[in-house]
């Protein structure tokens, strides 16, 4: 592994050594990065000492959980503390660090040379606010329909192509304790049910605010979305109203469930001999129309009080475009991390090809025109998906069952959390 990992890691220094570094006069002597930890960052770590060397700038990465690392790096921006140069940012608070003018633009400060075009659309997409790119991705994905294989030939069905097709399907193939034709995410939570629901609510036609400004995800789409949800879960294993994404993925790769719609990143998972009953047994597919494939990313952004000034803003580009290069992602495949992809070379390549099931390939090729960012880009975004979480999962567990309601109510709060945005 580790010989093949130098190889492509070495190649991406002789990049940076020959272009990114060429005509830089300016004396950068640390970064300071505040991160989440990922696989892909671990890889990169085994060549972190080598860049610092060849790029004279010694490159310090601080970890925190996904929860800590969102208020760590609040707090440092919004008091302009300035104590990171670079923040790992995601799809949930991009808006938010964009719009309070916490992160810099991108493009500027990241080397034309590490291609960020090559980046897959939906990653772009995805890390883009109001059409500008602010973080490069390091992790990310869309969405797959997981499904049988064995239970459908059996059963003779086609692999669904759209929502109907899909309903059908689980009700066919539901046959409890055994196996239960449909399991999601009913947890609260932007990033739990909400993240899942969305699509359904933008396949409905939903908008997530109206022309008046106003929330409006309690109009009949979000009404429909919401009782098509909870009628699926109807065929779902008993607690899923309130399972996050380990529960949904274990009931699948336990062999309990025939279809499940989730982020393609755990179709290694269901690969894994080890700990999936399933494996060589599932299929990968786009999610049925109008469904679309629900985008995500994960990045490195430039910190903007923490890069006060321009040659600090390109030592930070610098090291975002070689973490995010092709040179890294290709260093990570020969790790043996086949989860944080991001480019459309990557998929593309040899290795990926020889190494990653091609139902997975195809599947990764079907959904690259369907993906896209199904939450609200918006500033608010964190309190408002959270507690549009909350009665949700109360709809799903049947603590109330006015759905129209129910999201009247979130939709009020969603108006005075934007009110008081708009007075600051």
């Amino acid at each position: 592994m580790n010989k093949h990992f130098c190889t492509g890691a070495l190649a991406g220094f002789a990049l940076l050594t020959s272009t990114a570094f060429a005509a830089d006069s300016c004396n950068v002597p640390q970064l300071k990065v505040l991160a989440q930890k990922t696989l892909g960052l671990t890889t990169m770590e085994k060549s972190l000492a080598e860049y610092s060397k060849t790029s004279g700038t010694k490159v310090d990465l601080v970890y925190f959980g996904e929860n800590d690392r969102r208020g760590k790096s609040r707090l440092d921006a919004s008091t302009k503390a300035g104590a990171y140069q670079v923040y790992y940012v995601d799809e949930a608070n991009v808006a938010e660090f964009a719009a309070a003018g916490w992160i810099l633009p991108l493009l500027k400060y990241y080397p034309k040379e590490y291609d960020y075009n090559d980046f897959l659309p939906g990653r772009r997409s995805v890390a883009s606010y109001k059409d500008v790119a602010y973080f490069a991705p390091l992790y990310g994905g869309g969405d797959f329909l997981y499904y049988r294989k064995d239970l459908l030939e059996k059963a003779h069905i086609a692999v669904p192509q759209t929502l109907s097709e899909l309903q059908t399907a689980i009700k066919k193939l539901n046959n409890p304790p055994n196996v239960y034709g449909w399991v999601a995410r009913g947890q609260r939570g932007s990033g739990m049910n909400v993240w899942r629901w969305s699509p359904f609510f933008t396949a409905m036609g939903g908008e997530w605010v109206g022309k008046d400004g106003k929330a409006s995800f309690n109009s009949a789409a979000g009404v429909k979305a919401t009782q098509t949800y909870m009628d699926l879960l109807k065929y779902a294993p008993p607690g899923s109203a309130t399972y996050d994404w380990s529960n949904a993925i274990e009931a699948f790769r336990a062999g309990k469930v025939a279809f499940m719609i989730e982020s393609t990143p755990f179709a290694d998972w269901m690969e894994d001999a080890s700990k999936s009953s399933v494996a060589s047994t599932v299929g990968y597919a786009r999610p049925p129309a109008p469904l679309s494939s629900a985008g995500f990313g994960h990045g490195f952004a430039i910190a903007a009080y923490g890069s006060k000034d321009e040659c600090t803003r390109q030592a930070a580009g610098k090291f975002i475009a070689w973490a995010s290069s092709k040179e890294q992602e290709q260093a990570r495949l020969k790790d043996g991390v086949f989860s944080d992809y991001n480019r459309t070379s990557t998929i593309a390549s040899p290795f990926f090809k020889q190494h990653v099931k091609p139902g997975i390939v195809t599947g990764l090729n079907a959904i690259s025109d369907t993906t896209k960012l199904n939450i609200w880009s918006s500033p608010v975004w964190p309190q408002v998906g959270d507690n549009l979480g909350v009665v949700l999962e109360e709809l799903f567990t049947g603590t109330r069952t006015n759905v129209k309601a129910a999201l009247d109510d979130a939709a009020k709060y969603t108006d005075a959390v934007s009110a008081r945005a708009n007075r600051r």
